[in-house]
């Protein structure tokens, strides 16, 4: 494999990786995942979106910005000052992921395309959650058609199911993507409540809120947003030929600086609906990109998530 820029997850091509290439990436992108997040993220089994969690830990002093739903009120009687009880996850987890690989994450500016970025999130996601009788399962949609993993616990299931997602066909020229089609096969049948992750570059239409806010009724969201940075503005380039993947429609364009300008706000309003609609179904958002240190990003997701609940976020620079 030829060397690849610091921060940035191996290329896979479907189609073009052989065996002994496509386990030298997944391992090397194993290796990326365990190296510089353990002992980062992991503590007291607080997970990919700490929070509330159905074991009782230990006692600390209220802090502001703590819920006061969690306030322990026996610990503030004994001690006359006020306390709140810390909740750990659930030992056994049940993780879902819903992996968007539309034509138009095939596409990527910076160090690498999005879709290598895509399985790179599936990969951090089955690390942060594997372990003590966990079990991690997946539906990958190309618009084409949609495949299904089992959940299922160890090791070995979670590196046959990233190996799958890596090599999963590409859809033909002019499919659209189907996300709320992934996010519906999570709904039926019903599954066990858990986690579910979706990750796409919600490029497509916001047909998937009312899908996704029916599973927030019995899972913990987690949106992962893959970007690039021509998907929010337009380089000046002068004329230019583009080519759309989902609608197979190509045209010819001069890259002036009034299209420019539409395009940018366009863009922005399309990240804000998108925004919006995850907030609503109570799905965090966590964005990465294809010109940053994805592995940083997740570091300073999961930190921030951490404050949020009046966690600390130990080992976090």
């Amino acid at each position: 494999m030829s060397p690849r820029a610091h921060g940035s997850p191996p290329t896979f091509r479907s189609g073009e990786l052989r065996d002994p290439a496509l386990t030298a990436a997944l391992r090397t992108l194993e290796l990326t995942v365990r190296r510089r997040l353990d002992g980062v993220l992991h503590g007291d089994h607080l997970g990919l979106i700490p929070g509330p969690g159905s074991e009782p830990g230990d006692a600390r002093e209220y802090q502001p910005g703590d819920d006061v739903r969690q306030m322990d009120w026996s610990v503030t009687a004994r001690t006359t000052h006020p306390h709140v009880r810390q909740s750990v996850a659930d030992r056994e987890l049940e993780t879902w992921l819903a992996v968007d690989l539309s034509a138009s994450l095939d596409f990527g500016t910076g160090v690498c395309e999005k879709r290598d970025l895509a399985v790179a999130a599936a990969a951090a996601v089955a690390h942060l959650t594997s372990g003590g009788g966990n079990r991690i399962g997946a539906v990958v949609s190309t618009g084409h058609e949609i495949t299904r993993f089992p959940a299922r616990g160890g090791r070995l299931h979670a590196q046959a199911m990233l190996r799958s997602i890596a090599t999963t066909p590409h859809a033909p020229d002019g499919t659209r993507g189907d996300l709320r089609g992934a996010i519906e096969a999570l709904r039926r049948p019903q599954r066990r409540r858990g986690l579910v992750v979706v990750v796409s570059d919600f490029l497509g239409p916001v047909d998937w809120e009312h899908s996704l806010r029916a599973l927030s009724g019995r899972h913990d969201l987690l949106a992962v947003e893959v970007l690039d940075p021509r998907d929010l503005e337009l380089p000046d380039l002068g004329d230019v030929v583009l080519h759309d993947p989902e609608t197979g429609r190509t045209r010819e364009f001069t890259t002036t600086e009034r299209l420019r300008a539409d395009y940018a706000a366009a863009a922005a309003e399309h990240r804000t609906e998108v925004q919006q609609a995850l907030r609503r179904c109570g799905a965090p958002q966590m964005t990465l990109r294809t010109d940053r240190d994805w592995i940083e990003d997740i570091v300073r997701f999961v930190a921030a998530r951490r404050h949020s609940f009046g966690a600390p976020a130990k080992g976090v620079r």
